[in-house]
């Protein structure tokens, strides 16, 4: 069995997603990065000045949505990939294993930025731009209004951003459920921790192949009870499995 488990990067979804690796056990955890970013997330973690600099070195199309994202998540109280965070650590204290099963980011979308129009990089350009100064309160209205409708969010990227929409979700759901099939054969119970903007697509992938598989939205998650606040903290590092 897969359960497919939609998040998102700026929201406290820490207490939800153990609430629901508690009850279902998986043997296995599969997470929406790749082998860099798994690192590069880890690093930011133990060593935040290596990852600042290390992080310059990306292009800058994508440095602006890291930024983008880092803004959104600090306005929500979490840090950006929390969800991936918890994550890891569960796959250390309870030995299972973790793996990594999106494609390599910075040339994906070295890629996309390639493809796209000169239309759609101005309003990617410009949509970056506006959402590093955009007001708090528009940021958390907007936000929640996705969470809560993010197939007409889908529907509307495709509309204003064709390429963005087939090579950053259509190509890496098809590339992940390719992963997810290779990985069911090998374990019974597993969780895939994946942005909720795939859920869609990557559901009718796994159903279309006959794959017994359950959903967990975002919004799902947004309605789970939090527990109290945990002051402690931790460090950790955690050993990847390739497909």
């Amino acid at each position: 069995m897969i359960t497919l488990i939609g998040t998102g990067h700026v929201f406290d979804l820490q207490d939800a997603l153990h609430t629901i690796f508690q009850e279902k056990q998986p043997d296995a955890l599969c997470i929406e990065l790749d082998a860099q970013r798994y690192h590069g997330l880890i690093m930011k973690q133990q060593h935040p000045e290596n990852y600042q600099q290390s992080s310059q070195n990306q292009p800058f199309l994508y440095r602006l949505l890291a930024q983008f994202q880092e803004n959104m998540a600090k306005r929500f109280g979490v840090n950006p990939g929390e969800e991936m965070i918890t994550s890891i650590k569960y796959a250390q204290d309870y030995h299972i294993p973790l793996l990594c099963i999106d494609m390599h980011a910075q040339k994906l979308f070295t890629r996309m930025i390639k493809s796209m129009t000169i239309r759609e990089k101005f309003r990617f350009f410009f949509s970056g731009i506006a959402g590093i100064f955009i007001r708090t309160e528009k940021v958390e209205q907007q936000v929640e209004t996705i969470s809560q409708d993010v197939e007409n969010y889908l529907d509307l990227i495709s509309k204003q951003f064709p390429t963005i929409k087939r090579i950053l979700i259509d190509e890496r759901n098809t590339y992940m459920v390719n992963n997810l099939k290779k990985i069911n054969e090998s374990y019974q119970q597993i969780i895939c921790i994946v942005g909720d903007g795939h859920i869609p697509g990557m559901s009718t992938l796994l159903t279309d192949s006959s794959i017994d598989h359950e959903v967990i939205r975002l919004r799902e998650l947004q309605q789970m009870p939090k527990k109290e606040p945990d002051v402690s903290t931790a460090s950790f590092s955690v050993d990847y499995h390739q497909i």
